[in-house]
């Protein structure tokens, strides 16, 4: 059964102001089975372990080559390019600005 592997670097989380643990790239497993609902305690489970595992590399390329070694079919996603405008304090007393200033 030939595994299919997701290669991308996490997105930082809405809690966290800053990007720390966004630099690595993630290699996940696919799921090669549906999960079961257990009648008596109502826990989701899966015989498959391999949805389990998380590789991390420091490299998009380091991840790539693992996958390629190991002959998996891998879907890589590349990271969204966040533009970064600087926000000046002193633009909200800016004489001539469009919006009316409510203090």
């Amino acid at each position: 059964m030939a595994n299919r592997a997701r290669i991308y670097q996490p997105p930082k989380t809405a809690m966290q102001s800053g990007h720390a643990g966004t630099h690595e790239w993630l290699l996940e497993f696919a799921p090669n089975e549906a999960r079961r609902l257990d009648p008596l305690m109502g826990w989701t489970s899966s015989a498959d372990t391999e949805a389990q595992v998380r590789l991390h590399f420091p490299t998009r390329e380091a991840a790539m080559a693992y996958a390629e070694k190991h002959a998996l079919a891998y879907d890589l996603e590349l990271p969204r390019v966040n533009r970064f405008r600087p926000k000046i304090y002193a633009e909200n007393f800016r004489y001539g600005r469009a919006e009316n200033w409510t203090h």
